[in-house]
C-alpha cells in the first residue's frame, strides 16, 4: 500500500477487512447475486473528494460531508463511513452510516465492532440497510477479525441495525435538513 496521509489511514482491523476483500458475483442469466456489493478504498477518501460529491449529492453547496470519514461504496455509488458525531472519540466509536445513490440514508452499526461483525454476517454496508434479516453467507475470514477486534460481540445482524438506529433515530433528518 503507498503512503496514506495523516488522518487518513485506517484502523488496523478495517485494514484487515480491505486485504480480505468482498467478492459480488451477478448471473445475468438467472438475475441473482451472491456476496457482498461493496468496495472498499484503501484509505479514507480524501476530503477535498467527499465534498465534491457530497455537495452534488445534497444540492446544497454549503455542505462539505466533513463530519463523515467515508471508507468504501457499492457499484451503484452508495456510501458507507463513519459519521463524527461523538466528541473526543476515536474513529472506532463512532457510527457507520450509509448514504445511497438514490437518496437513501440510515445508521447501519453504532461503532466499527458492530460493522465488523455484520461483514462476519456475510453482509456488506447495502446489504444491511436493505435487509438486516436476509439470509446471507457468513463470511469466516471477516469473522475472525471480527473476534479479534471486537470480541463478545456476536449479535445477529438485524439486532446491530437495530440498536444503532435507536441510538441514532433522527440521521436522516439530519440529512434532509442539508439537502436543498
Amino acid at each position: 500500500m503507498a503512503d496514506v496521509p495523516d488522518g487518513l489511514g485506517f484502523p488496523a482491523s478495517l485494514a484487515a477487512v480491505v486485504e480480505v476483500g468482498f467478492e459480488w458475483d451477478y448471473d445475468e442469466e438467472t438475475d441473482e447475486a451472491s456476496g457482498c456489493d461493496f468496495e472498499p478504498f484503501e484509505r479514507f477518501e480524501e476530503p477535498g473528494r467527499t465534498a465534491w460529491w457530497f455537495r452534488l449529492w445534497t444540492g446544497n453547496q454549503e455542505a462539505d460531508g466533513d463530519e463523515f470519514r467515508f471508507f468504501g461504496k457499492t457499484g451503484a455509488g452508495d456510501y458507507a463511513g463513519f459519521w463524527l458525531v461523538r466528541p473526543g472519540a476515536p474513529i472506532e466509536a463512532q457510527p457507520v452510516v450509509y448514504i445511497g445513490s438514490e437518496g437513501e440514508r440510515g445508521v447501519l452499526a453504532r461503532d466499527l465492532g458492530d460493522l465488523l461483525w455484520l461483514f462476519a454476517a456475510g453482509l456488506g454496508p447495502a446489504e444491511a440497510f436493505e435487509d438486516p434479516a436476509s439470509a446471507a453467507e457468513p463470511n469466516g475470514a471477516f469473522r475472525a477479525i471480527a473476534e479479534r477486534h471486537a470480541p463478545g460481540r456476536d449479535r445477529s445482524p438485524a439486532e446491530i441495525v437495530g440498536a444503532a438506529r435507536a441510538e441514532f433515530p433522527h440521521f436522516p433528518d439530519h440529512i434532509d435538513a442539508m439537502c436543498r
